[in-house]
C-alpha cells in the first residue's frame, strides 16, 4: 500500500462520453469507481464539439466493432436519451449522389447498409425531394435510423449516474501516468487549486481505464505501454445556415464520401436545439486542442509532423487534402461545396460556429486505424480509437470496455 495514497477499484480517466459511459455501468454492477479529467466539467472536447448526430452504422465494414456497436448504439442512445428526458429526435437523413460518377459509391453504402443491419433503401431523386424538398441529386438513400441528440445531455446524465452509485467525478486533475507494480496500478495525478498552483495526488487502483481521446498515445506511453498507433489530430470546422436559410433542411443532407479520402465530406444537419450545422471540413490541427488556425502548440505539431505515417498519409491525398485546405480559408469554397447538395446557398449564409478536433489514430506506414481500437496491458486499458461514431456507440462501447476490463483482471489474477 502506497502512505498517503486513495485508494479505488478502477480508476477511469477522461470524463468525455466514453469515460462516463464506463463508469456509469462499473459503478452499477456495484465497482467503487474515480473518474479524472484535467477540465472542470464534462464533455470539454471532442464529446461537446460535435454535430450531435446519432449514426445508423451504416459506412462501417461488415463485421467490424464500428458496424456491430454503431448499429446497437443507435438504438440504445435513442432509448438512452428518451428514458432520461434528455433532447433527441430520430429524423432520418439522406446521402445524395449529385451526378452519375456517385452512383457506385451510394450502391456501395447501401450493401453495406444491408450487411450491418441499418433501416435503409435507395430512392429517386422525386421521393428524395419528398424528404428534402430543397436537395440536389440524381439518387439517394435514405436512412431512417438517424438521430440527433443532446450529447452533453446524456453526459450530464451518465455523471449524475455515477455520482449518484457512489462513484466520485474528480476534476481539474491532470493525469500524469501509471505504472503497474505488484498487483495494483499506482498512477500519479496533479490536482490544479483555485488558485491555479498545482499538488500531487496519488492514487492505487486495482485496474485503469483510460479514455484519453486526444491525448491517449501520450497516456499509454505514461503509462509504459507502447500505443499501437498515434493520434494525429485533424480539425473539423463548422458553419451555421443563418436563421432565414435554415429551413432549406429538414433533417440531415450528406454527401457520398470521396473514397480518396477518409473522412464523410461537409454536409448539413439540422440541430437538436435548433438551427443548421454545416460542415465539418478536415484539416491538420496544429495542436492537440486546437480549434482554430491560431491555436498552435510547438511540441504536438512536432509530434505530428515527425510521425511518418502523416506524410505517407499527405502523400496518398494529396488532392482532396489541399481542397480541404483550400475550403477552411474560404468561405466561399465551403458554400460551394453546400450548395452541390442544396442549390442556393452562399457564403453571406453562413455564420462560423465551433470546431471540433478529431483524435485520428494513424499507424506508421500512413493507413488510419479504420475501427475502434481498444490495447490491453497488465490491469490497464487504453483506448486507442475512437473517432465517429463513438458518440453514438459509446454505451455499447461501455459494455465491451467492461467485459475487456473483466478478462484483464482475470488474466492478472492468474
Amino acid at each position: 500500500m502506497t502512505e498517503g495514497a486513495t485508494m479505488v477499484k478502477i480508476l477511469v480517466v477522461g470524463a468525455g462520453i466514453l469515460g462516463l459511459a464506463t463508469a456509469a455501468r462499473l459503478v452499477r454492477r456495484g465497482d467503487e469507481v474515480i473518474v479524472v479529467d484535467k477540465e472542470f466539467s464534462v464533455a470539454r472536447h471532442q464529446t461537446g464539439r460535435n454535430s450531435g448526430v446519432i449514426h445508423s452504422g451504416l459506412y462501417y465494414a461488415p463485421g467490424s466493432l464500428k458496424a456491430r456497436l454503431g448499429t446497437a448504439g443507435a438504438a440504445s442512445m435513442t432509448a438512452f436519451a428518451q428514458d432520461h428526458g434528455v433532447a433527441v429526435r430520430t429524423c432520418g437523413k439522406l446521402v445524395v449522389a449529385v451526378d452519375d460518377t456517385e452512383l457506385p459509391g451510394l450502391a456501395e453504402l447501401a450493401r453495406r447498409a444491408e450487411a450491418n443491419g441499418v433501416p435503409a433503401r435507395l430512392i429517386d431523386a422525386a421521393e428524395a425531394r419528398e424528404y428534402e424538398p430543397n436537395v440536389a441529386c440524381v439518387r439517394a438513400l435514405r436512412v431512417e435510423s438517424t438521430g440527433i441528440v443532446d450529447y452533453v445531455g446524456v453526459c450530464e446524465v451518465l455523471a449524475r449516474q455515477i455520482a449518484d452509485g457512489g462513484g466520485q467525478l474528480r476534476f481539474g486533475r491532470t493525469f500524469h501516468g501509471a505504472r503497474t507494480v505488484e498487483g495494483r496500478v499506482r498512477a500519479r495525478v496533479d490536482v490544479t487549486g483555485a488558485d491555479g498552483g498545482t499538488e500531487r495526488e496519488d492514487i492505487v487502483a486495482d485496474a485503469l481505464v483510460v479514455c484519453g481521446g486526444l491525448h491517449a498515445d501520450r497516456l499509454a506511453d505514461a503509462c509504459n505501454v507502447v500505443p499501437q498507433a498515434r493520434i494525429v489530430p485533424f480539425r473539423g470546422e463548422y458553419f451555421e445556415l443563418v436563421p432565414d436559410k435554415a429551413d432549406l433542411v429538414r433533417t440531415l443532407i450528406y454527401p457520398v464520401p470521396d473514397p480518396r479520402f477518409p473522412f464523410l465530406g461537409v454536409h448539413l444537419t439540422t440541430m437538436i436545439h435548433g438551427g443548421v450545422h454545416a460542415g465539418p471540413n478536415a484539416v491538420l490541427a496544429l495542436a492537440r486542442e486546437g480549434y482554430t488556425w491560431r491555436d498552435v502548440n510547438l511540441a504536438d505539431l512536432r509530434g505530428s509532423l515527425s510521425w511518418p505515417g502523416l506524410w505517407r498519409l499527405g502523400r496518398r491525398n494529396i488532392v482532396p487534402g489541399a481542397g480541404e485546405i483550400i475550403r477552411s480559408l474560404s468561405r466561399a469554397r465551403f458554400a460551394a461545396s453546400l450548395s452541390r447538395l442544396v442549390p442556393g446557398i452562399t457564403a453571406a449564409d453562413l455564420v462560423p460556429a465551433p470546431a471540433g478536433v478529431r483524435a485520428q489514430a494513424l499507424r506508421r506506414d500512413g493507413s488510419l486505424v479504420d475501427d475502434f481500437l481498444v490495447q490491453r496491458a497488465d490491469r490497464q486499458l487504453h483506448v486507442l480509437n475512437a473517432p465517429s461514431p463513438a458518440a453514438t456507440a459509446s454505451l455499447e462501447i461501455a459494455a465491451h470496455l467492461e467485459s475487456e476490463l473483466d478478462e484483464v483482471l482475470a488474466d492478472a489474477s492468474v
